[in-house]
């Protein structure tokens, strides 16, 4: 056996005892850091709140560069490919990823982290159990969305969705969207949806599940595309994406429409049907009230101001060396040989995706079909798409902006005890003068 080998395998459990000691460290000095300067900004917020989210937003980006940087210093790798996004970098864009493991989060803050602009202005939606994290109260500072999993807590999520949009994510000028559809981790729901498949004669599949589409629906309700007129998608645009869709596995109306014990069929009927009826009271109030907001949103554009409307749809598919996923604890403790995680993106202009709940539930599910054929490839042979604009590209991060960013966050948490500590003598000193 040679000795480097012998080596690495005698440091590698000294080595992850002490990476997981100063993750933990990482996490004490720099949560309370940012929850305490969002409390004493505070009084900024009343007297301009868009300096308040600007700077929250820059914290947020500094703190989720400390995540970034767990998964680089262990060897962790991020490779992007696919279509170039550039121009997604500072407008309104969805991002659909499918969902393997506890890694894919930190991995996509990796391959954010090395972007202009999209941490700072970007809404992560996530289970409601992140909430109780230690992340969770960042978070809800942030005002990122936690969606109740569950078929008694689906139309009500939505709802809830609708109004953080309109209430949070759009008056803070986000840009960023980032949606699991599969509403869960593949080895989770896998059964579940191949049992679906099987009962509604769809594709089988094995790398991904059949996506849930309740909450892509309400985010195109909220924000779907509009033209430069002012109205919703053209009807040339929905034409061509309906055509392209036409070449593609069709989906049973059965299976949308059937109230199946499954998340996955219930889902699907959410989607086709939840929000068709114009005369139901619960959609009245939301949907024509997204598309005022659009029209103006359009007019808003012609005038060099942030429009309040989806531009692009960025589909992101995480591959994993040999099919197994990294998890939280490996990019932790790092006791994983090194690796590269793949992201292929595909990036669509908003007025390709059709609005109407059936044709979107098609487009939706035609994505993750061309998902499962990419990783079902890339596992075989190790290999993307000749046609990538972008060719595979390790993304880079900067070792110095770490430091500085770390220094930042040691510095503040040291101005921050002192200034208790202050606080707790003058409390003292004055309850004494009080009793003397």
């Amino acid at each position: 056996m040679p000795f480097s080998s012998s080596l690495h395998k005698v440091i590698k459990y000294p080595r992850a005892a002490i990476r997981t000691i100063l993750v933990v460290v990482n996490n004490i000095y720099c949560v309370p850091t940012y929850l305490v300067w969002m409390f004493l900004l505070l009084p900024l917020k009343k007297i301009h709140r868009c300096y308040y989210y600007r700077i929250e937003g820059i914290l947020f980006h500094w703190l989720l560069a400390n995540v970034s940087m767990w998964s680089w210093s262990a060897g962790y790798e991020v490779v992007e490919m696919g279509d170039d996004i550039t121009m997604a970098f500072d407008r309104r864009t969805l991002v659909l990823a499918n969902h393997q493991s506890t890694s894919d989060v930190p991995l996509l803050m990796a391959a954010f982290n090395a972007k202009k602009g999209i941490l700072p202005n970007i809404m992560w939606i996530m289970d409601r159990l992140f909430k109780y994290t230690n992340f969770g109260a960042v978070s809800l500072v942030h005002q990122d969305f936690f969606i109740a999993s569950g078929k008694n807590n689906r139309d009500k999520s939505l709802q809830q969705l609708k109004s953080h949009i309109q209430k949070c994510y759009i008056p803070r000028k986000r840009k960023w969207m980032v949606l699991f559809p599969e509403g869960g981790f593949l080895r989770k729901r896998k059964e579940v949806s191949q049992r679906f498949a099987e009962k509604n004669n769809l594709p089988v599949l094995n790398n991904v599940t059949l996506p849930r589409v309740g909450a892509m629906k309400a985010i195109m309700d909220m924000l779907g595309a509009s033209d430069i007129t002012g109205g919703t998608a053209s009807g040339a645009a929905q034409d061509a994406a309906k055509q392209s869709e036409s070449n593609s596995t069709i989906i049973p109306s059965e299976a949308i429409d059937q109230d199946d014990d499954d998340d996955c069929g219930n889902e699907g009927r959410v989607a086709a049907t939840g929000e068709r009826t114009a005369s139901d009271s619960t959609t009245v109030a939301t949907v024509p009230l997204s598309l005022d907001n659009c029209k103006e949103a359009s007019y808003a554009m012609l005038n060099g101001q942030s429009g309040g409307c989806l531009e692009y749809i960025l589909d992101i598919t995480i591959a994993y060396p040999q099919g197994v996923p990294l998890d939280l604890p490996n990019i932790v403790h790092g006791m994983r040989d090194s690796c590269q995680t793949f992201l292929f993106y595909k990036l669509y202009h908003s007025s390709e995706v059709p609005h109407e709940s059936e044709h979107l539930t098609q487009w939706l599910y035609n994505r993750f079909y061309e998902k499962e054929k990419l990783l079902e490839e890339f596992y075989r042979t190790a290999a993307w798409p000749a046609t990538c604009t972008i060719p595979p590209t390790v993304v880079h991060q900067d070792l110095l902006r770490f430091l500085l960013i770390h220094l930042f966050f040691i510095t503040s948490t040291y101005v921050h005890v002192q200034l208790m500590l202050m606080l707790v003598n003058y409390t003292n000193t004055m309850y004494v003068y009080l009793l003397s």
